[in-house]
């Protein structure tokens, strides 16, 4: 059983589909920890509520990002996890702390990458015409959202619709893909290697797996 750390800043929405999917036996591991850089958010509620031990660290008690990321990773490495998901971890990592977790840290990101890194990506995808939005996920690196990703979900684009439509859809796919992706890593089949993401040894592509 592979130890799982989970990073939150808010509702914890895709941190609850992961404690879900791994008391029900379809990932081989367990979320040992929840942090969060802000107290008092839902998603610390849930975690507790499931038994799962929780800490806070609040970036604002530090001077630097360097810092932070410092003492969260003596934190995190504290519970001794074999992966570290971000799951609405509101913070940019420094190079550093994601070279520490290489290979073993995963971000779910609300676009299709490499399309709309950063934030507002609903509004953007709707700024553009674009006719069809979704959800990545993908190993951290250096590089914001720049990691190699895994598995995408693709939702469509209706004429009226408005960002909070585009997430609550987003919302739906992303509580499918991560704990599938969770579940891969946890069973050894998903590994990153010099030349991207591998699962079952075959190389991803640009926009990760894709089921023919």
């Amino acid at each position: 059983m592979k130890r799982i750390v989970v990073l939150i800043s808010g509702s914890g929405t895709n941190m609850q589909a992961i404690i879900d999917a791994c008391q029900a036996g379809k990932i081989a591991g367990e979320v040992v920890a929840v942090i969060s850089n802000k107290a008092g958010v839902a998603g610390l509620d849930k975690a507790q509520a499931a038994g799962i031990s929780t800490a806070v660290l609040s970036h604002k008690d530090f001077d630097s990002r360097e810092a932070y990321d410092q003492e969260l990773q003596q934190l995190i490495d504290g519970y001794a996890p074999d992966l570290i998901v971000l799951a609405g971890f509101m913070r940019i990592l420094t190079p550093d702390f994601t070279r520490h977790y290489h290979g073993r840290m995963l971000n779910i990101h609300p676009s299709l990458l490499p399309k709309y890194k950063g934030i507002n990506t609903h509004q953007r995808a709707l700024d553009a015409g674009d006719t069809e939005h979704g959800v990545s996920v993908h190993f951290v690196t250096e590089e914001l959202d720049g990691g190699p990703v895994i598995l995408q979900a693709t939702i469509p684009v209706f004429a009226g619709d408005t960002a909070a439509d585009l997430q609550a859809r987003v919302h739906t796919q992303e509580h499918a893909i991560y704990p599938l992706v969770v579940s891969w890593f946890c069973k050894g089949r998903l590994r990153l290697t010099a030349n991207g993401a591998e699962l079952d040894d075959q190389p991803l592509g640009p926009s990760g797996y894709a089921a023919d």
